[in-house]
């Protein structure tokens, strides 16, 4: 096997010396193991996908992470509830559907016996500014944009089915 050697500054000893120790010895590991993820991230992002971290379950409990291109949003506030969908599709040509379902009626209100003050601070959250921190999060995965057909917003459904079969980033040589 070949031998390589790296050169490590003072400044950065203690941190080799760190993963060294979480590897259990084997610092050559942990080393490729951070390449890979480096090169893995570095290449997706020159092809145009994101690292891309998502809330997923009842209230967002969970989360989960993957390279991917946002290939369209929809959001819709009604009586009943907030709406926002979005489809991205991955860099191994999956599509992903990401819709968080916010109902009114869940929507959490002050505890009993608490400064209506304390409240109003949430105004960002009773206005449906930004993104909601409750309600349903649905992360589904399919192979074909097909899929989504029915499942999604007729009007976002379009929009993703005009753009799905081209690249990520289009490159311009102006």
């Amino acid at each position: 096997m070949p031998n390589k050697t790296i050169y490590v500054s003072d400044d950065d000893l203690a941190l080799f010396q760190r993963a060294q120790e979480l590897v259990g010895g084997n610092l050559s590991g942990a080393v490729t193991t951070a390449l890979r993820r480096f090169i893995e991230l570095e290449e997706g992002r020159l092809e145009g996908y994101d690292e891309v971290v998502l809330r997923v379950g009842h209230n967002g409990v969970r989360q989960v992470r993957f390279s991917g291109a946002m290939l369209g949003e929809y959001r819709d506030t009604n009586e009943e509830r907030i709406e926002h969908i979005r489809v991205y599709r991955t860099r191994k040509g999956k599509f992903v559907m990401h819709a968080q379902y916010s109902n009114w009626e869940d929507y959490p209100q002050a505890v009993a016996g608490t400064s209506w003050v304390k409240d109003l601070t949430n105004w960002r959250r009773m206005l449906g500014v930004g993104d909601q921190d409750w309600g349903d999060f649905i992360f589904e995965i399919v192979d074909t944009l097909g899929e989504l057909e029915g499942k999604i917003p007729d009007k976002l459904y379009e929009r993703v089915a005009q753009i799905a079969d081209r690249p990520p980033v289009e490159e311009l040589d102006i």
